[in-house]
Order: structure tokens, then sequence, then C-alpha cells
């Protein structure tokens, strides 16, 4: 009789900000962040982006507990690390329940509704009116 494999325990959270969506795994690990099969580093130019992105877990005290693999796609960079954001604070909180509190105080379990606005007929964007003459 063939011995089980152990299954290693995965959080899934699913982030979504602007036009990106984020699909988060979470493992126990060492802190390894990987998005899109890149290192965090590599993949956000902007140390501020990559400290929103580590922000849930610095605020749980979870830092280097947690691999975190992402999958993210739409979007530009600052939309795509909101959404990788909101998806580890949805991963955390799968992973235990003790985290809400702070997370909800942070904000990081609200989706931001913010999204472009579309344009309308009759108007050059979503609310410039052609320029007016009135000769």
């Amino acid at each position: 009789m063939a011995a089980k494999k152990k299954q290693a325990v995965v959080y899934l959270g699913t982030g979504r900000r602007k036009s990106s969506v984020a699909r988060v795994y979470m493992t126990p690990g060492t802190g390894i962040v990987t998005v899109n099969d890149k290192t965090l580093d590599e993949y956000l130019p902007l140390e501020t982006l990559r400290m929103v992105v580590r922000s849930p877990m610095e605020l749980t005290g979870t830092l280097g507990t947690w691999d975190v693999k992402v999958n993210v796609y739409g979007g530009g960079y600052t939309g795509q690390s909101g959404a990788i954001r909101h998806g580890i604070s949805r991963a955390l909180l799968e992973a235990s329940v003790d985290y809400r509190p702070k997370l909800k105080a942070a904000g990081f379990l609200t989706r931001d509704p913010r999204a472009k606005e579309r344009k309308k007929y009759g108007l050059k964007g979503a609310r410039r009116a052609p320029q007016f003459s009135k000769r």
C-alpha cells in the first residue's frame, strides 16, 4: 500500500481594483512573493507599490511566514498592486479570522469601487462637452 503524500495547505483570495484582477495562492513558507512567475521586485517597478502589496502582511505581523503566488491581469501597475493587496487580505482572512478587525480597520477588505466612467454620446469624454461658440 502506497503512503499518501501530504497535501500542502493553500489559502485562496481574489482581489480586484479598477480593471485588474488578482488570484492569490498563500502557503506556509518563508515570505517569498511571486507575481506572474517573477519576484515582486522584478514585477513592480516602484517601492511604494511593493509596500502596498506587503502592507496586509506587515499589519498582521505575518510578513515572513507565508509564500504568496499571484496571477494578476488587467489594468496598470497601480491597479494591479491594489488588487494584489485585496487578494492577500482575503487569503489571510481565510487563514485566520483573528486578522479581520485589523484588516477591516485599515480598509484592506473593502473592494475599491472607483473605476473609469464611460464616455457618453454627444460628449467628447465622460463629462467633457464640445467647445461652445456663440457665433
